[in-house]
């Protein structure tokens, strides 16, 4: 088998392993549900499972490595006003990155703390990857970009719970919902973030 074929087919795994894993969570909640559940599930030895995700909550937070990259990837190479659009496209899109999912799959989260305390854990790391990109680019400031780092990332983790709690109330119409405030938000942000 090519090397390409062989990371093809673990790709390939990994995602069955996570989505069986959800399935079964969503169904079940967090706590009730196994390794050896999920890898019987999913068909594969208890082994693949944990080599895929070491923890079992990292099968809920497939996404756990893009999630915290994405902030620092929106402000790499561009102005304040192409960040903003860059947010604004991920909301029309209803990106999983900014919180779209599904009630089954929030109601998951908030019912279990080990995942309520990953997915603060996974903010917290958001910020540190951002403020990093700020202060390499911005050496020998003071503060400035750390403050400016802890403003973005304020505002995107208010925006993910804003939409979490409206996916976990039903509501319709979210993205329209949200459009007004995420404008509000950047619009308070931009003083504190402009320039960077």
């Amino acid at each position: 088998m090519s090397e390409g074929l062989r990371a093809q087919k673990k790709h390939e795994t990994r995602k069955t392993i996570s989505h069986v894993a959800t399935r079964l969570f969503i169904r079940n909640g967090f706590e009730d549900v196994t390794i050896a559940d999920i890898a019987a599930e999913a068909r594969v030895a208890k082994m693949t499972v944990t080599n895929h995700f070491p923890r079992k909550e990292d099968l809920v937070f497939d996404i756990r490595a893009d999630f915290v990259a994405w902030p620092a990837t929106l402000v790499r190479d561009s102005a304040f006003h192409d960040t903003r659009e860059l947010y604004f496209e991920a909301l029309g899109a209803e990106h999983a990155l900014i919180g779209f999912s599904g009630p089954g799959f929030v109601r998951m989260i908030k019912e279990s703390s080990v995942l309520t305390n990953a997915l603060h854990e996974m903010h917290r790391e958001r910020e540190a990857a951002l403020t990093d990109l700020l202060v390499r680019r911005h050496p020998g400031e003071d503060v400035t970009p750390v403050l400016a780092a802890a403003h973005l990332a304020t505002v995107l983790r208010v925006l993910f719970q804003e939409v979490f709690d409206r996916t976990l109330e039903d509501e319709k119409a979210i993205v329209d919902q949200l459009w007004p405030i995420a404008e509000q938000a950047f619009d308070q942000l931009e003083p504190a973030f402009g320039r960077y």
